[in-house]
């Protein structure tokens, strides 16, 4: 399993190859995306550009993550992609890229665009373990390294317990939009055997060590990944943090 202690999180529309290339003396692990993969959630990405989202809609969305990740292929840092589908067939098969390129395939349980929700994907994935543990198992099956991105504050979830079943159907990592609910790293941790990558307001010393100290594994820089001075602060922390507090490699 990568060593990762600095990602840089997904930005629709935004986080592609050569984002990703720009931050690598910075990070060990940049997800590109998202991705929508099926038709449902492409259509949804369709309505959400008509309202000025940013999205990627490329004709063969299963090529394109194939392409990008070949972009990175002589960078130092490990990519993942961000993918959001209702379906299974696309997941696996974009698993399947993501493990020919040693790359993470990252399941979206995050986006909250109404869109994406009522297409069958995202946010709404938190409110029904069942599907996200069914989508966990089909990337796991590929042998592709899988991430689950979730996030915290969605009413009636019990985010501790989904990140346990999610690592249980075979998830790698629980990558955490901590929100305004920094604690909640702490439950996540001590729920969940898979690796714990914290995300939200990440941008210097104080940061890092409040969501280390909860015990994550890592930390995500999201809004803030293409600043180099933040990323370098990031960097340096993280770097420091665990010189201070040596802790091992989960398998």
């Amino acid at each position: 399993m990568t060593d990762v202690r600095v990602a840089l999180a997904s930005l629709s529309g935004e986080a592609d190859a050569a984002w990703a290339e720009q931050a690598a003396a910075y990070a060990d692990t940049a997800f590109l995306g998202g991705i929508a993969l099926d038709e449902r959630t492409r259509e949804a990405a369709r309505r959400m550009v008509e309202r000025d989202r940013t999205e990627f809609l490329p004709a063969d969305p299963v090529s394109f993550v194939d392409d990008q990740l070949s972009e990175l292929a002589d960078v130092a840092l490990t990519p993942g992609f961000n993918v959001r589908t209702a379906t299974l067939d696309p997941l696996r098969e974009a698993a399947s890229v993501c493990r020919d390129h040693g790359a993470i395939l990252e399941i979206n349980a995050h986006c909250r665009q109404e869109e994406m929700c009522a297409a069958g994907a995202g946010e709404s994935l938190l409110r029904d373990a069942d599907r996200l543990g069914e989508q966990v198992e089909a990337a796991a099956e590929t042998g592709a390294t899988v991430s689950v991105k979730v996030r915290t504050e969605v009413h009636g979830v019990d985010l501790p317990a989904l990140a346990a079943a999610a690592s249980d159907a075979g998830a790698d990592y629980v990558h955490v939009d901590a929100m305004d609910s920094e604690d909640v790293i702490a439950d996540v941790v001590a729920a969940t055997d898979a690796r714990v990558i914290a995300n939200n307001g990440v941008r210097d010393r104080a940061t890092v060590s409040e969501y280390l100290e909860y015990g994550a594994d890592a930390v995500s820089v999201g809004r803030a990944s293409d600043d180099p001075d933040v990323l370098a602060r990031v960097a340096a922390a993280t770097r420091a943090w665990f010189e201070r507090h040596p802790r091992e490699v989960g398998p």
